[in-house]
C-alpha cells in the first residue's frame, strides 16, 4: 500500500534549502496531492465523525453570533440568509482547495470575534459601509499574505505563547459545559456519560468514536425530552444577495484594520498553532492568502471575513493518524458547500435545538485540544510570558476594536523578550 512516507519530499530551487527564511512566498507541497482514489483509501469512520463535528460546531453556535448580530443591526431575512450562504460556501470551498492540495486538514470558516464587533458598528454605520469595509479587509488581508510577513511574524513568536492565547480563547468552551449541565441536565447529563464510557472502554470507543456517540445520545436525548423547537416556515435554497458598497472614512477607520488583524494574527493564529501542535506544517502564506481572496468572495455576499479557524481544526485533528486527518476536512467541506445551498433550512435546523446541546457537544469535542495548549504553553520555556498571554486574553482587554487574544500575544510576548531573554537566548543558539 502507498504510505504517506513514501512520498517524494518537497521540490527547492537550487541553491536554497529547507529552512523558513528560504521558503518560497507561497508554500509548495511537500507531499502529492489527494485524488479520489486517495482519499476513499484514507477515509474512515473517526474522520466522518471529526469532520460531521467540526461542521456541527461551525454551523450551529457560530451561525447563531452571526444571527444575532445582523438582527440587531436591522439586516433583512434575505441579506441574513446571503451572510450565512457566503460564509458557509467559502469555508468549505477554501477547506477543500487547501486540503486536497497539501493533504492536511486546512479547515476554513469565518472570523466570529470579526463578526462580534460589527454589533455596534451596525448600530452606527448602514450596510452599504460595512460591506465596503469587508471589500477593503479583504484587499489588506490579500496583501499582507502576498509579502510574506505574515509568515514572519508568526515565526518570530515562541510556540508556547501561541499556545497560551489559544487555551485562554479554548478555556470557555471547556467551562460551557459545566454550565449546560448546570442549565440543562437531562441533555448535557447524558453526553457527557456517553463520552466517559466510550473513552474509559476502548473496545466501545472502536466501534463508536466518542466524540460521534456523544452526538447520538445528545440527539436521542433531546428528543426524548421534547426540546427540539418546532421549525418554522420559510425558504429552503440560498439566494445571494449583493450589497453594493460604500467606501466612507468613518466605517474603513473603525474596522478594516482590527477585521485584517484578528483574521490574520487571532484566528489564523489559532488555526496555524492547533494544526503545529497536532504535527501538520500549515502554508501560513498560502492561508492568509487564501484568507484574502475567499474574504472578498464573502464581500460579495454581505459576509464577514475568511479565516482559518483555530477550534474547527481542533476538532479535526482530535484523533485518528495524522497522515489520514486531511479526509476529515474533506467531509467538512463538502457538507459545508452542500449545507450553504440550503442555508436558510440548516439554520432553522441549528436554532431549533436547545443552546446546551450544542456547547457540550462543541466542548467535549475540543477538551484534548485545550488539554494540548496547556501543556504547550507551560510545560518548558517561556512560562512567564504564556501566563501573561493567558492571562490578558482571557481579561477581555479590547483596545482599538481588536479582539484581547492579540493585545494578548502582543503584551506576553513583550513581557517574555523583557524577563525570559535566556530562554529566547537558547533559541538563538540552537537556530
Amino acid at each position: 500500500m502507498h504510505k504517506f512516507h513514501h512520498d517524494p519530499p518537497a521540490i527547492t530551487r537550487p541553491g536554497t534549502t529547507a529552512g523558513p527564511a528560504s521558503q518560497p512566498l507561497l508554500e509548495r507541497p511537500e507531499v502529492r496531492g489527494a485524488g479520489v482514489r486517495r482519499i476513499l483509501r484514507d477515509l474512515g469512520l473517526p474522520y466522518v465523525s471529526n469532520g460531521l463535528i467540526g461542521f456541527i460546531f461551525t454551523a450551529s453556535g457560530p451561525i447563531a453570533v452571526t444571527l444575532a448580530v445582523g438582527t440587531a443591526g436591522g439586516l433583512t431575512q434575505s441579506q441574513l440568509a446571503s451572510w450565512v450562504f457566503g460564509i458557509l460556501f467559502s469555508g468549505g470551498a477554501a477547506t477543500l482547495c487547501m486540503s486536497l492540495l497539501y493533504r492536511q486538514p486546512l479547515g476554513f470558516a469565518w472570523s466570529i470575534p470579526g463578526t462580534v464587533l460589527l454589533g455596534p458598528s451596525l448600530q452606527h454605520l448602514s450596510f452599504p459601509e460595512v460591506v465596503g469595509a469587508f471589500f477593503t479587509s479583504g484587499i489588506l488581508i490579500l496583501a499582507l499574505g502576498a509579502t510574506g510577513v505574515v509568515r514572519r511574524i508568526m515565526a518570530a513568536v515562541p510556540m508556547p505563547i501561541v499556545m497560551a492565547m489559544v487555551a485562554a480563547v479554548f478555556l470557555k468552551f471547556g467551562t460551557d459545559i459545566i454550565t449546560s449541565a448546570q442549565a440543562n441536565p437531562g441533555v448535557a447529563g447524558p453526553m457527557v456519560a456517553a463520552f466517559m464510557v466510550l473513552t474509559a472502554v476502548p473496545f466501545l470507543g472502536r466501534i463508536l468514536p466518542p466524540v460521534l456517540g456523544t452526538l447520538v445520545v445528545g440527539c436521542l436525548a433531546v428528543a426524548a425530552s421534547g426540546q427540539f423547537d418546532r421549525l418554522a416556515e420559510g425558504a429552503i435554497l440560498a439566494a445571494p444577495v449583493f450589497t453594493a458598497p460604500e467606501f466612507t472614512w468613518a466605517a474603513q477607520l473603525e474596522l478594516v484594520v482590527p477585521l485584517a488583524v484578528t483574521v490574520l494574527f487571532v484566528q489564523n493564529g489559532q488555526g496555524v498553532a492547533v494544526l503545529r501542535a497536532a504535527g501538520h506544517k500549515p502554508p501560513v502564506n498560502a492561508c492568509a492568502v487564501v484568507s484574502g481572496v475567499f474574504s472578498l468572495f464573502n464581500a460579495g455576499c454581505g459576509a464577514v471575513s475568511a479565516c482559518l479557524t483555530g477550534p474547527t481544526n481542533a476538532l479535526m485533528t482530535s484523533s485518528g493518524s495524522r497522515e489520514r486527518q486531511y479526509t476529515s476536512a474533506v467531509v467538512f467541506g463538502v457538507l459545508a458547500i452542500f449545507c450553504a445551498l440550503l442555508a436558510p433550512a440548516l439554520t432553522r435546523i441549528m436554532l431549533a435545538t436547545p443552546t446546551e446541546f450544542v456547547l457540550v457537544l462543541g466542548g467535549i469535542a475540543m477538551l484534548r485540544a485545550l488539554q494540548q495548549a496547556f501543556i504547550t504553553a507551560f510545560a518548558t520555556a517561556f512560562t512567564f510570558g504564556s501566563l501573561v498571554t493567558f492571562v490578558v486574553t482571557i481579561s477581555g482587554m479590547s483596545l482599538f476594536n481588536i479582539h484581547p487574544a492579540f493585545w494578548g500575544l502582543v503584551i506576553g510576548y513583550t513581557t517574555s523578550r523583557l524577563l525570559e531573554r535566556a530562554d529566547h537566548a537558547k533559541v538563538l543558539t540552537r537556530g
